[in-house]
């Protein structure tokens, strides 16, 4: 069970980010708010950016040194993997 529930757990921590980014972009109300935020910084590559971190510090994730290039939200072109250790 030990090792179904990392293995799970891991899983799901690779795929936060872009589920995340696909949360916004199926909302109505935060599409709307993340598009007057990125049109006040002027930069889609630093909101996105700061997403990120905030999602890694909410859920005390590390980077494990790999990229995901192909996100199924079309809000990220790519995005760095996170993992519990």
């Amino acid at each position: 069970m030990k090792k179904f529930k990392k293995k799970v757990i891991d899983s799901f921590c690779e795929t936060l980010t872009d589920k995340v980014f696909l949360m916004i972009q199926n909302d109505r109300e935060l599409m709307h708010e993340y598009l007057k935020i990125i049109a006040n910084s002027n930069s889609v590559a630093s909101v996105n950016s700061e997403i990120a971190k905030e999602i890694k510090k909410r859920f005390k994730l590390k980077n494990v040194n790999q990229r995901n290039f192909t996100p199924e939200s079309f809000l990220i072109q790519t995005y760095e993997i996170f993992g519990t250790e």
